[in-house]
């Protein structure tokens, strides 16, 4: 079952998808919530869990199909693979330098700023180890 239906990514205001990109994007941005929540709702019923996590957790997939949407891109490499420059005829268009000042290369996250701050509060980004 999918977590979110394009009735409810709508009903969020973002950015506007047509319901077939909607599908194809919100099938990578399951898959990169399962990765950042520990497969969580692979393991439990999201429909069930209490209504905050629930619907956290459906925002969250909503702001990453939004940055999907935006960069036009859905995987790491074509998230960071712009040229860092190019010339037609006379003009010369320059990107900013994506090496800090330590000399490491920058990369932009595959992973929305957005979902983290929707899922902070929610237990989904738990990373210890639990006793039982």
């Amino acid at each position: 079952m999918p977590y979110l239906t394009y009735s409810e990514y709508v009903s969020f205001l973002f950015t506007e998808v047509d319901e077939s990109e909607f599908d194809r994007l919100l099938n990578r941005a399951s898959d990169v919530l399962n990765s950042v929540t520990g497969d969580f709702y692979q393991l439990n019923i999201l429909e069930t869990d209490f209504p905050y996590r629930r619907d956290k957790f459906k925002k969250a997939v909503a702001c990453q199909i939004e940055y999907f949407k935006v960069l036009g891109a859905t995987t790491f490499e074509e998230i960071n693979s712009s040229p860092q420059s190019f010339s037609a005829g006379r003009t010369s268009v320059s990107n900013s330098s994506r090496y800090n000042p330590g000399g490491a290369n920058e990369s932009k996250s595959l992973v929305a700023e957005e979902v983290l701050i929707h899922l902070g509060r929610t237990g989904l980004l738990y990373r210890g180890v639990s006793v039982r």
